[in-house]
């Protein structure tokens, strides 16, 4: 499996950055390759076993995921098991660690085995590139959000 990771340094809380995580149904809040996200019929809202819908903003790929792992405020194993992605398999773990003056280290690694064979394997370089700049984007949108919702509500 191909494997990528990306950290960044959130300001902000371990329990507010898992908080935007634990709504396993909004990712479509921070993260901006998708259109929307929702959770599957039944699921439960979070935890282990919970699973969501993610359309992404071409209006042509989604994905199907659900939590594998579970560890309040420290990480989560999310589980692609459905999609038109590329991916014959796919997983990240998100993980949280508290970091000195309020803030968070988030890591988001992403393994992942590509189809198509031996063709797919070829373009696993490429694909990790892609992926690096999508969590990238993840991570920011992550951050963004959750400055957002720590600025004053106007009366």
């Amino acid at each position: 499996m191909a494997k990528v990771s990306v950290e960044r340094l959130i300001p902000a809380p371990v329990e507010q950055v898992w908080a935007s995580w634990y709504a396993f149904g909004d990712i479509a809040k921070f993260n901006p390759g998708l259109k929307a996200s929702r959770l599957l019929e039944g699921s439960a809202a979070s935890g282990l076993g919970a699973r969501r819908h993610c359309d992404m903003k071409d209006d042509k790929t989604f994905v199907r995921e659900e939590i594998t792992e579970y560890q309040p405020e420290k990480c989560m194993v999310i589980k692609i098991i459905d999609g038109n992605m590329p991916m014959k398999s796919a997983h990240a773990t998100v993980t949280l660690e508290p970091r000195q003056g309020e803030a968070t280290m988030l890591r988001f690694d992403m393994e992942f085995e590509p189809k198509m064979g031996v063709v797919g394997q070829l373009m696993v370089p490429m694909m990790k590139g892609m992926m690096r700049k999508t969590i990238e984007k993840i991570l920011a949108g992550n951050a963004n959000y959750l400055a957002q919702q720590a600025l004053p509500q106007a009366a």
